[in-house]
């Protein structure tokens, strides 16, 4: 179980950076918003704040196509997947629960027990194409 963390001042700029944003953001875009603002926080206390709010479950995170962690506040604190718009970053969140049986049977039609998965959708939105 996570370690409950106590809800700094920086933890709480954080949080008020990603509200009211539909889209996945960098630690690095976080941190510029921060400091636009007049925050005085460092990139590693940015990095470090949006790790605890993922791992208490908070934040949403995909990997973007280069391999840099986004970061976003969701909605659904369940298990979920998205929509992400490579263009503009719009994120939609979708329901792919009826993908969930079909990744049960090839994981144990290999053997394996299956202890999670990461699916995120990627391409352009309606207002990007």
């Amino acid at each position: 179980m996570a370690q409950i963390q106590r809800m700094t001042k920086q933890r709480q700029a954080v949080l008020a950076a990603l509200q009211g944003r539909n889209e996945f953001r960098s630690a690095q875009q976080v941190h510029s918003d921060l400091v636009s603002e007049g925050e005085s926080v460092s990139l590693a206390t940015v990095y470090r704040n949006l790790q605890i709010l993922e791992e208490s479950g908070q934040v949403d995170t995909v990997r973007a196509a280069d391999g840099e962690v986004m970061y976003r506040l969701c909605e659904d604190t369940g298990h979920h997947h998205h929509l992400v718009c490579t263009d503009c970053g719009h994120t939609e969140e979708v329901d792919l629960s009826a993908i969930e049986p079909l990744l049960a049977i090839v994981s144990e039609k290999k053997g394996f027990d299956l202890t999670g998965h990461e699916l995120e959708l990627f391409g352009l939105c309606p207002r990007c194409k």
